[in-house]
Parts: C-alpha cells; structure tokens; sequence
C-alpha cells in the first residue's frame, strides 16, 4: 500500500503513546488521525490528574512533540458513533484503535447510595477538572463530615482538594467554579475508608506522604488499624513497596494532632454498609462495618464482614473503588469488565477477532497502573497490529479524505493549530489571575477560543 493509514479514537495518554510507536514501526509511510470526542487533548493527564500534581502534567510536552509530527493530525470535537461511524472507520482506514479510557464509575450497591450528598468521585474529579460534561454539577460542601470510599490515588486526591487550604489551590489550574465553590466549603473531617488493610492499601508512597503535609489538616491514623495478619505481615517484609508505604503510615500513627482546623483519618478493614438520611433524602450518616481478612482459593487477601457495624455522621459521600470503560457503538464490549474484549490488543476473541480493530489503555485492560503504565501497554498492542499487517490482514478503505466528510456532515472539529489557540487563551487568562491557567469548562467557549 501507498500510506497505512490508522485512526486513533481517544486523545489521552494511550492514544499519543499508541501513535508514538507507530510512528517508529512505520516512518513516513503512515498517516495517523487522532480522534477526540471533546475539542481539547490529553484526557486523563486534562481531566483526571490532581491540579496541584502539575508535575505530572507535564507528559504533555512529549504528547505535542508527537502531535505535531507532519504525519499526524488531530481532529477534535469529533464523536465516534454519532458524527462518524465504525463503517466510516473502516471506509477510511487500514486500522482502527480504541483508547477512550475508563470514563464511569464501578457503583457501590447498599442501601442509601441514592441520597442527596452521594456521589461518585469521578464526577468530583471532572467537576474540578473542569471537564464540560461535569462543570455544573452541585456538591453539597455544606456539611463538615465527608468520607471517601477507597483508598487508591484517586480517593486520595479527592480528600487532599477538599481539605487544601485557599492559598494553595489558587496556585494550580484547579477549574474557576470549583474553587469558587471550595472557598465556601464547610468540610472539616474528611475520612478515607478501605475495605482491606494497611499491607493492601492501592494509593503510592509519594501520594501518602502527601496527605501528611497537609497545611490546614491534621493527618489521623489509629495505630489498632494498622495491625496486620501473617499473611499481609508476611507481604510487607517481601514487598519493598507495600514496607515503605506501611512504616510510613506507622510513623504517621505516632503523631499527637497539632491543632489543625480540619482533620484527614484513615480508617482500614470497614467497608459502608448502609447510607442513612433524613425525611428530605439528605445524606446524615454511614454506617461502616468491621471486616477481617480471609485468604482466598487464588492466594489473595479478602474482606469478609464480621457483621459488627458502627454509623459515624457524613453529609457528603464520594465513591472511588473504580473505574468502568463505556461502549464504544457497534464494537464488541464486556459489560462486566467495563473493557472491549481483546487478546493483546486485537479487539474481538482468540477464535474471533474483529479485522483492523484494536485496543490500548484502560479500555483495554481496566483502570490499573499510572499514566506511564499505558506506553508499554500501547506498545503491546501496536505489536499485534504491525505483525497482522505483515500477514495482510487489515482493512481496505476505499475512501482518504475524512476532513471532506466532517466537512460534508457540519461537524465543527478541531486541529492542532487551534488547539494551541485554546491553550493560548488559558494560559493568557491565567497569567492575568496570577494562576497557571483558566480553563475553558463549556464546549462553547472552547470553540469560540479555538477559533478566534
């Protein structure tokens, strides 16, 4: 063939890695189109990575070194399924690979989830994030109890932005409406909860350590709930992680409260039992059960109830125990997984892969690991597509031009150029607010920036 052409239908993190190898695997002889469903790039590092982690936010710079690469194009506001279909797909390229990422969260089924102040902390992240489709959500900041279900990153960045002092979050790109609304909040007790023990904790040494430097909050472990079983003693002594993460948390535990306005515990083995609420539907407490650890038939650790309960006063609740993908229209998906089935990549099962379709990122193995995890995962999966290619299987578009078909259909998409018109617009708007950046929350306003 003359050009192998691919599109790429997610503009995160595992679609800039995914087009990175094949622009190594490939040369000049390929064409890749990035696809994104909201006008802007990056995804997660956008919208899921914390405002005060800005570090992390810097993986950009190597995603815009591959984005402007002659032989890649961005096409922005576009989305699959409505604007462009599976058979426009495949009428236009050799393959198609998914990388939308996890987009839902997996729900927690007890009594009560349906109060007025429980939430799923996906949702808290868009909303501070500023993601368009979350900006005008409501949460009640009124009340001073505030638990989080989970103890991985993400729990851990929801506690930390609610208990950050003013200052602080001024001097990250945090969304304008969320720190309007946080200057109000009244929340003073922030509790994370973790159905496992200490030795099982998810979250990272760097992101514990963070929740003890805390301006404004004191950080409260009760030492009782960092007892462990042989089992969790024995993964701690081998595991240089899990012994790090574990004798910080035991030096933590030693600390006498300093007096701090607010206050972050971290409580282990409880798991929500019950939400209870008042006659007008409002969140008043969670009662939280006691479990202990039972070794399962595959070596791991599992909670089991104990069946003693105790409630404690909450008036927000915000979820945080996982990720789900979504369905991508007309392309096969696990709907209890949350992933599109796959072997290494290749979308589809052993004995019946779907032709040029491929997977990469959360969407294709589960919301697990960091954002750099996902480059060699990509790397997996653009391996199954360029040995398939040597074998000849891959699509046969019959059609080249996919910006004369938005073109055609009136959809208003965005290139990288004006994607850069944007990015111009927030950092000029922030630098006039002493911030990093304003960003842009509705897709009007992105459109109107990009395009001015």
């Amino acid at each position: 063939m003359s050009q192998f052409r691919v599109a790429i239908v997610g503009a995160g993190p595992s679609g800039f890695y995914a087009a990175d190898h094949l622009l190594k695997a490939h040369a000049e002889n390929i064409q890749i189109d990035l696809f994104d469903r909201l006008p802007t790039p990056f995804g997660l590092v956008r919208y899921g990575v914390a405002p005060d982690h800005p570090k992390i936010k810097s993986v950009t710079k190597l995603y815009t070194r591959t984005a402007k690469k002659p032989e890649v194009r961005f096409f922005g506001n576009v989305n699959i399924g409505t604007d462009l279909s599976r058979a426009d797909l495949e009428a236009h390229y050799h393959a198609v690979i998914y990388t939308t990422g996890a987009q839902t969260d997996r729900m927690l089924n007890i009594p009560g989830i349906d109060l007025a102040g429980s939430y799923a902390a996906t949702e808290f992240v868009a909303w501070y994030n500023g993601h368009p489709d979350y900006r005008d959500r409501v949460f009640d900041l009124s009340v001073e109890h505030a638990y989080v279900i989970g103890v991985g990153n993400v729990a851990l960045d929801v506690a930390r932005i609610l208990l950050r002092s003013q200052e602080n979050l001024h001097k990250t790109d945090i969304a304008q409406h969320a720190l309007d609304a946080l200057a109000k909040s009244n929340v003073k007790h922030v509790t994370l909860v973790g159905r496992r023990g200490a030795a099982q904790a998810a979250f990272s040494f760097a992101e514990l350590k963070e929740l003890g430097a805390l301006e404004d909050a004191d950080f409260i472990i009760d030492p009782a709930d960092l007892q462990l079983d042989p089992v969790s003693q024995a993964l701690v002594e081998k595991n240089k992680k899990s012994r790090q993460k574990y004798e910080l948390m035991v030096e933590f535990s030693k600390r006498e409260p300093t007096g701090k306005p607010k206050t972050l515990s971290l409580k282990f083995l409880r798991s929500p039992a019950a939400l209870e609420g008042d006659a007008n539907g409002k969140l008043t407490s969670i009662v939280l059960e006691r479990n202990d650890l039972i070794e399962a038939p595959d070596g791991r650790l599992r909670a089991r109830s104990t069946g003693y309960t105790r409630t404690y006063p909450a008036g927000l609740l915000l979820r945080s125990i996982g990720y789900r993908g979504v369905p991508i229209p007309d392309i096969p998906f696990d709907d209890k997984y949350g992933v599109l089935p796959n072997v290494a990549g290749r979308v589809g099962s052993a004995y019946a892969p779907v032709l040029g379709h491929y997977t990469a990122g959360w969407i294709k193995r589960g919301p697990s690991g960091v954002i750099g995890t996902n480059k060699p995962d990509a790397g997996e999966t653009v391996k199954m597509l360029n040995a398939d290619l040597a074998e000849g299987k891959h699509l046969s578009p019959t059609q080249t031009d996919i910006a004369a078909l938005l073109d055609s259909r009136n959809v208003h998409y965005i290139d990288w150029d004006a994607w850069e018109r944007l990015d111009a617009a927030e950092l000029a708007a922030g630098e006039a607010q002493d911030r990093p950046r304003i960003k842009a929350t509705t897709i009007a306003d992105m459109l109107r920036q990009a395009t001015a």
